[in-house]
């Protein structure tokens, strides 16, 4: 367990991150747990090379969460991967040993997992993941672990398991009744936005989540919705990965 006795310090690595769950979440944890000399800072970075002056210059740091864009760049720079992030390919969790050795960890997996697994019902059995990134990888490996086949929408396919846009038509949109958002399309402030499928198609059949926590309904979302789909945002998702971080971090 995170002992309180000197200032330990976790925090968030991404790009453009000041708009960060993570910071006030783990904060407010730290002070319920009355963990007074534990604090979370965002480390925004735009490069992935300036992690390495982060681990030398902060002695104290235990632990971070990796965010947008640094998921599978970060891969390089650690020592070693959990079984898990690296069949996934993505690391959003890094824990940092005492004598230094830089550990990566997937805990959006388990998130997703936890939030998703309510909603699904026995015609849940094909999925569209809307982008490629790291937090899509983690999608794709908890669909393939759960048997549910899925491909990948990208706007410039580049493997065979991935397809465009403009290829969705009326019967992949009606045998795909889960339709998984990874791409930041609709975050606020940018909410006029959303990814260019044609919700035309949607049903009451259809679960429609959103990895997007801000604003709490997106338009995708809303659309959805307007079609009768059940929808689901991505903020329970971060506070189950939250916590999974905690855990790794605490060796709980």
């Amino acid at each position: 367990m995170i002992k309180n006795e000197k200032n330990n310090i976790f925090g968030l690595l991404g790009k453009n991150i000041f708009y960060s769950f993570s910071k006030g979440y783990f904060n407010e944890k730290f002070e319920k747990l009355g963990l007074n000399n534990i604090n979370y800072q965002n480390f925004d970075i735009q490069n992935c090379k300036q992690f390495s002056s982060i681990i030398s210059s902060e002695k104290n740091l235990k632990g971070l969460n990796v965010t947008i864009p640094y998921k599978e760049e970060i891969i390089p720079f650690l020592d070693e991967l959990d079984e898990t992030a690296k069949e996934i390919g993505a690391v959003n969790t890094i824990k940092i040993s005492q004598n230094g050795n830089l550990k990566g960890y997937n805990s959006d997996f388990v998130g997703f997992e936890k939030s998703i697994k309510p909603l699904l019902k026995t015609h849940h059995t094909v999925a569209l993941i809307l982008g490629t990134g790291g937090a899509s990888k983690a999608v794709a490996y908890f669909f393939k672990k759960n048997n549910i086949h899925f491909q990948f929408i990208s706007r410039n396919p580049k493997s065979e398991n991935e397809i465009s846009y403009e290829s969705l038509s009326h019967e992949i949109i009606q045998k795909s009744t889960i339709i998984v958002n990874c791409t930041p399309i609709g975050t606020s402030p940018n909410i006029e936005k959303c990814p260019e499928i044609p919700y035309e198609f949607l049903n009451s059949s259809h679960l429609l989540y959103d990895l997007i926590y801000n604003p709490d309904e997106t338009l995708f979302l809303s659309k959805g919705k307007k079609m009768g789909a059940t929808i689901k945002n991505g903020l329970e998702m971060l506070i189950f990965q939250a916590e999974e971080s905690w855990r790794i971090w605490n060796d709980l």
